[in-house]
């Protein structure tokens, strides 16, 4: 018989989720980062919550590497606070959806050793935040092949994909059939996870807008990229656009014949409105392609925060919660990142989220 998540456990865990929200970093700071110098931001963002992480680990990094390190620790820490308050079919749920950091933190660390990349700056960047924890992530980065660090992850759940997989993405130097692959392995196991708990409807309706929503993203980068054939091996089945649909609009050669065959499966506004601006630009390349996956980011998180408003004592606030915080850090490291590469306001606040 599913788990059972009562009316209480959600009006407990939102009320706390919605003060951690409030403290979120609002938008008009990150436009006061970009005309900041590194120093600036780096003592702005000391005086949020990321002031402890910043200040345990200033003996050891300074600069853009105290950024990187603290937001990754911090990110960690804020998820395992928010399962230690989760009711139990509430924490299984959500521990399952984190695993997903563990398929980013593995792939992290065989790109990284793949590229010749130290294992410092590696770790850097790793999010110790599902089931592989610190530890063990020290200790794939002490091996010196790749083929070591997946001998290694013999005990994770997505070991049989990995090692499947591996061979031909180590051989080619690729490594987007082996992610899409892991990606696919893991949806699958978070709709299954929340079809054994009553009230697990709501969450699997999330995970299909994720799904949607990163097929869009594949199906405009494989066009961009003129990939014709079966492309269906790129995609995740479990959205509200089936693999076979997908396939069919990816034939599609003319750009308005492609376009007005996407806006017959989608019912977004913001999604129909960014179609109806790439029919006019005429072009799914480039500086385009960048603007949409942003976009398509973009109409995730306010499809979130509709859905958080809509039902406030549900899985969606926290669910929009783990997500704003998420691309909190990823939008300090962008611009810290872009600031230490010398780019213009201009040209980092483009790769922004907001």
């Amino acid at each position: 018989m599913p788990a059972m998540i009562g009316p209480s456990h959600y009006i407990y865990v939102c009320t706390r989720l919605r003060a951690r929200k409030a403290k979120l970093i609002p938008r008009d700071e990150y436009i006061r980062m970009l005309n900041m110098g590194l120093p600036e931001i780096t003592r702005l963002i000391q005086e949020t919550t990321y002031k402890r992480e910043i200040d345990e680990l200033s003996t050891s990094f300074s600069g853009i590497d105290l950024i990187e390190v603290s937001l990754s620790w911090n990110l960690a820490k804020e998820y395992q606070t928010i399962l230690k308050i989760l009711p139990r079919p509430l924490q299984h749920l959500t521990s399952s959806y984190l695993r997903r950091w563990d398929i980013q933190n593995v792939l992290t660390i065989l790109r990284g050793k793949d590229q010749g990349l130290p294992a410092g700056r590696i770790k850097e960047v790793l999010v110790p935040a599902g089931e592989l924890d610190r530890a063990l992530q020290d200790r794939l980065l002490m091996e010196d092949t790749s083929a070591k660090i997946v001998e290694m992850l013999k005990g994770w759940r997505l070991y049989p994909v990995l090692s499947r997989e591996f061979a031909e993405a180590e051989e080619s130097g690729r490594f987007a059939r082996l992610e899409n692959e892991l990606y696919k392995k893991f949806y699958a196991d978070v709709v299954a996870d929340a079809r054994a708990v009553r009230g697990g409807r709501a969450f699997i309706d999330y995970v299909q807008l994720e799904i949607d929503i990163r097929n869009l993203q594949s199906l405009f980068r494989l066009r961009a990229a003129g990939e014709k054939g079966d492309l269906r091996e790129f995609m995740i089945p479990g959205g509200s656009v089936s693999v076979e649909e997908l396939q069919r609009l990816s034939a599609i050669e003319d750009l308005d014949e492609f376009i007005d065959a996407m806006k017959t499966q989608v019912t977004e506004r913001p999604l129909l409105a960014l179609l109806d601006d790439l029919k006019q630009q005429g072009s799914l390349k480039g500086r385009s392609l960048q603007e949409t996956e942003i976009v398509l980011t973009r109409i995730k998180l306010a499809q979130m925060e509709r859905m958080s408003k809509a039902h406030p004592f549900s899985i969606w606030p926290i669910l929009a919660y783990l997500e704003l915080k998420k691309y909190e850090v990823f939008k300090l490291r962008t611009i810290t990142r872009g600031k230490e590469a010398n780019l213009s306001p201009e040209c980092i606040r483009s790769y922004l989220v907001m």
